[in-house]
């Protein structure tokens, strides 16, 4: 009842605006990342290395861009920053379908697929650094559980419509759906009122103006230099990359290898794909709201390590039974589990970042974080699709789980961090 009421009151407005938005945009990314996988099926059949390279395509930004994103954001207005990028990458996935006219090569497809994602790179930390300036602390907890839930229901809803069209009537239907949703999420971000943050914030700077001349006149390398020893020197930071790399490494390990298990365990493309996502999507879902509405019954500690050991059980069951008894139904079940007990991970680290951060170094630290985990992630799905093509897909989606759950355990024994809340 806390989430809902935090989503339906009043004072709330601006998170709700926020809220919304972040439902039909991310709803809409569901859609074009199967338009995707489509596209790949279409011109490349049971591949995951080429499935591999176009996801590449997505992460290589973070190592470009993510480096100087986080700087600026914490420099630029963040309600601006957001609706620019919406606005930007709804134009430049239009353009996606006219490549399908004037070329079979998957170059133009590529270079746009880059730079929707380097705008995507400011997108994010701007959004994480924005909520404890639109939310109260004592709520900070509950809104990152609903930022988490918008991304769960928009997974559940995006896959369950977006494998039957893209099925039905082909890749480049989703893309025009995903546009439209980053035009109509920047409509909601451009409505949130950001006045009183900014008398706040004027109030603040009258009193504490030397502590933040520095930062407005030292260079963007001096900055990013400033964010990487700051999280050097915070403890629950390096807990939370470290964690977040093992969990995006395994991610990135399995999510090639794991559409193409899907693919050809059902002999379809998108179809089964969809539904098996909705019920990991309906786990992550139900996940969040559980830990949103007891998670600080729960240390962090507690939450993440057994909610890894959890996850790696839950992946090699998956793949186990799916390789042995191909059902639809009891795969989806086994997924749904997965979801649930994987979901509070996120939940936790990123409210724990948010908490231990000051607001100068917000978007620093969660532009490092994603560098980390999308480091993590290229690597590992590059190395797991070309092993893919040597090694039963089963071997290598078991094997993961396995690491994941030997790391829980293990860490279950360590000393705990702090609770900052």
């Amino acid at each position: 009842m806390g989430l809902i009421k935090l989503l339906m009151q009043a004072k709330n407005r601006n998170f709700q605006r926020l809220w919304l938005g972040q439902l039909i945009s991310q709803f809409g990314d569901r859609i074009n990342q199967l338009a995707l996988v489509g596209l790949i099926a279409e011109r490349a059949p049971g591949s995951a290395v080429d499935l591999a390279k176009l996801l590449a395509f997505t992460i290589i930004p973070v190592f470009i861009v993510q480096p100087f994103a986080g700087v600026f954001v914490d420099r630029w207005d963040r309600r601006t920053t957001l609706f620019v990028c919406d606005l930007i990458r709804g134009l430049l996935v239009l353009t996606i379908p006219m490549c399908f006219f004037f070329s079979r090569s998957m170059i133009p497809i590529y270079f746009i697929v880059f730079l929707v994602f380097c705008f995507s790179r400011f997108y994010i930390p701007a959004k994480m650094s924005i909520l404890p300036d639109i939310v109260e602390k004592e709520n900070l907890l509950m809104a990152n559980s609903l930022v988490s839930t918008t991304g769960m229901i928009a997974f559940v809803l995006g896959c369950a419509l977006g494998g039957f069209l893209i099925d039905w009537f082909g890749a480049r239907n989703g893309f025009l759906i995903d546009a439209v949703t980053f035009f109509v999420s920047g409509v909601f971000v451009f409505s949130i009122d950001m006045s009183q943050r900014l008398k706040i914030t004027k109030g603040k700077l009258l009193k504490t103006g030397k502590e933040w001349m520095g930062p407005i006149k030292s260079s963007v390398w001096q900055e990013i230099r400033e964010g990487f020893v700051y999280l050097v020197q915070h403890r629950e930071i390096r807990f939370v990359i470290a964690m977040l790399f093992i969990l995006l490494s395994a991610a990135g390990a399995v999510y090639v290898v794991i559409i193409v298990f899907i693919q050809q365990s059902f002999h379809s493309v998108t179809k089964h794909l969809g539904m098996q996502a909705v019920c990991l999507g309906a786990g992550l879902f139900l996940g969040a709201l559980a830990y949103g509405r007891w998670g600080k019954r729960l240390h962090w500690h507690e939450t993440i390590f057994s909610c890894l050991t959890a996850g790696g059980l839950m992946l090699t069951a998956f793949a186990w039974m799916v390789h042995h008894y191909p059902n639809v139904w009891m795969a989806g079940a086994l997924a749904a589990v997965m979801g649930f007990v994987i979901g509070p991970i996120f939940i936790a680290s990123n409210t724990m970042v948010q908490l231990v951060s000051n607001d100068a170094m917000r978007g620093k630290v969660f532009s490092a974080l994603e560098i980390v985990i999308h480091f993590a992630f290229l690597i590992s799905m590059l190395i797991s699709s070309w092993l893919s093509e040597h090694v039963g897909r089963v071997w290598i989606l078991t094997t993961v789980g396995g690491v994941l759950a030997v790391v829980g355990m293990v860490g279950m024994f360590k000393k705990p961090l702090k609770d900052h809340r």
